[in-house]
């Protein structure tokens, strides 16, 4: 009997809630909104999206070959190629379509209208036609990439 009252109640619960649409008719023309007043606001330069992955993600240009993960900078840092040189900020290098631009602790890589940002602390280093990247944020990374063939 319980069952019964409670589906019955249910229903009528439901019914009285039900959704009802209805079509009306839009007055007036479209606008593009309220003008206001000027913005004050000025762009800055655009770095790109911040990608510290962003050369492992372009195998046209060049190819990972290895990579060393620690919790401090120091576990990884020793695993830089013997020779290494580091390269300064504003050193360009440019293969094939991609470019990277190395800044003082950061870096920036295009390709095409693509634009990415490798964010601090980034420094990179040179190992014969090998490019070596040494970043720490929270721990160290190393990556050690080679030109493409493809």
């Amino acid at each position: 009997m319980v069952v019964v009252a409670g589906s019955v109640l249910a229903v009528h619960l439901h019914q009285l809630h039900a959704l009802r649409v209805k079509s009306v008719r839009a007055s007036g023309p479209p606008t593009t909104g309220r003008k206001g007043p000027r913005s004050h606001y000025r762009a800055r330069d655009f770095d790109g999206i911040n990608a510290p992955w962003a050369l492992s993600a372009l195998p046209e240009c060049w190819l990972q070959q290895r990579v060393w993960r620690g919790r401090r900078v120091e576990d990884v840092a020793k695993h830089i190629p013997a020779g290494a040189q580091r390269l300064p900020a504003g050193t360009r290098i440019e293969l094939r379509d991609c470019r990277l631009t190395v800044r003082a602790d950061d870096a920036l890589v295009a390709r095409g209208a693509d634009r990415f940002h490798i964010p601090p602390e980034a420094k990179f280093y040179a190992a014969g036609s090998r490019l070596v990247l040494l970043r720490f944020d929270h721990g160290g990374d190393l990556r050690v990439y080679a030109p493409s063939t493809l």
